[in-house]
This record gives structure tokens, sequence and C-alpha cells, in this order.
């Protein structure tokens, strides 16, 4: 079993930023591939990015590259999403996945509100 929990939302201002947080707990995902997928208000939920095991490899929504950044610590089992440049569009939760085997992992998300 592996429980994720994100953290680092919050209110922030047009143009700002934030560093979002899912810390894994349970068992090692070091060897996991690990996404970050957003559901705003009324919308389905959607990919934003993904981080390969040995952070060789990244991808992302083409509505958020060049503003967010995925990274990992495999060290204390947590990834990132430092998010730059933010826009009242990005408003929305945010939720921290892995697959392991034939078994879905997620977060219950955090809560990230881009409003002047």
């Amino acid at each position: 079993q592996v429980q994720l929990v994100e953290s680092g939302g919050g209110l922030v201002q047009p143009g700002g930023s934030l560093r979002l947080s899912c810390a894994a707990s349970g068992r090692s995902v070091s060897i996991a591939t690990m996404d970050w997928y957003r559901q705003a208000p009324e919308k389905e939920r959607e990919f934003v990015a993904r981080i390969t095991s040995a952070s060789t490899t990244t991808y992302y929504a083409d509505s958020v590259r060049g503003r967010f950044t995925i990274s990992r610590d495999n060290t204390k089992n947590t990834v990132y999403l430092q998010m730059n440049s933010l826009k009242p569009e990005d408003t929305a939760v945010y939720y921290c996945y892995t697959q392991i085997g034939v078994t879905n992992y997620w977060g219950k998300g955090t809560l990230v509100t881009v409003s002047s």
C-alpha cells in the first residue's frame, strides 16, 4: 500500500508562484513514475506533469509547459511541482498519482486558487 499526501496549496495572486509537495509513505516510490493531475471546478481531471523514476524524463501538459517544473527527491520519497507565472485558469485541486503494478494510488489533493 502507498499513501500519497499533497501539500503546499493556497491562495496566490496571478503571476505568483507556489511549490506543491507529494509525500509518499507505506513503501518507496523511487522506482515509480509519478504524476500530477488537477481538477478545476466543474471540469474533468486533467494531466499536468509526469516524472520518471530516475528523473531522466519529464512530460508536461501544453497548458503548463514552460511555467511548471516537476522534480523528485527519492531520498525523501517526495515529488514536487514548482508552479510559476500562475494564472487564474490554474485554479484547481492538484492531485498526486502513481501506479505500482496494477494498483492506482491517488492523494486527496491540495487546493490552489489563483486570484487577485
